[in-house]
């Protein structure tokens, strides 16, 4: 490292004014030593890319293990779980899908009757007798009363009620909570007694909704 010194004559300013307060023997101490004073400020200097150091200890936080196993487990409603769900996500065309089936068929019904009625479309996609994809169970002709020429009308995506149904869509998918009805394949509204009804098993009645196998 180099130092560039003060010349002696820098501090000729300040031995005149010591002379003239304490006398010569100042103003000659003032020349002898600021240079140094100058010096030893000098070596006391860091060196520029040295390690600096701090009285407190640094505490880095260490990450937080919040994954989506962790929530389910933790998790001691279904309420709770929906509030857990990444909903902001977009959803892919067949999930969306099934998230529409929900929110049509129950969105006026507790949540584990919206669960139910995921778990049909599910149900149906995997059992070979009904086409293999969600969006193509749902626009079946003559299958979801909500689903006109073969198309699914504008669900509020606005709504509470969306928010609950994409939620509630990914729950069933990934099989992340249990219901009565999780090996139903069909459902209709206890109000009305189809003919079919009378050649399924009965497996659950939940809210306005009975399922069979």
């Amino acid at each position: 490292m180099k130092f560039s010194l003060p010349r002696a004559g820098a501090f000729a300013p300040v031995a005149i004014l010591l002379v003239t307060l304490f006398g010569a023997e100042a103003g000659a101490w003032a020349q002898d030593e600021a240079p140094t004073a100058a010096i030893e400020a000098a070596a006391t200097l860091p060196e520029p890319n040295a390690p600096r150091f701090v009285a407190q200890a640094v505490v880095q936080p260490l990450p937080t293990q919040d994954s989506l196993e962790a929530r389910v487990d933790e998790a001691t409603s279904l309420r709770e779980l929906v509030g857990d769900m990444p909903v902001a996500e977009a959803l892919s065309p067949d999930m969306k899908c099934l998230a529409q089936a929900v929110y049509f068929e129950a969105r006026g019904e507790p949540l584990i009757g919206q669960l139910a009625v995921a778990r049909v479309v599910i149900n149906r996609a995997a059992s070979g007798l009904y086409p293999s994809d969600y969006c193509s169970v749902v626009t079946q002709r003559s299958q979801f009363s909500f689903v006109k020429g073969g198309r699914i009308p504008q669900a509020d995506e606005s709504s509470s009620a969306w928010f609950n149904a994409k939620a509630i869509a990914q729950i069933a998918h990934q099989d992340l909570w249990d219901c009565a009805a999780d090996d139903a394949l069909y459902f209709h509204a206890s109000y009305v007694k189809p003919s079919w009804a009378r050649r399924k098993t009965q497996v659950a009645r939940i809210d306005t909704h009975v399922f069979y196998r």
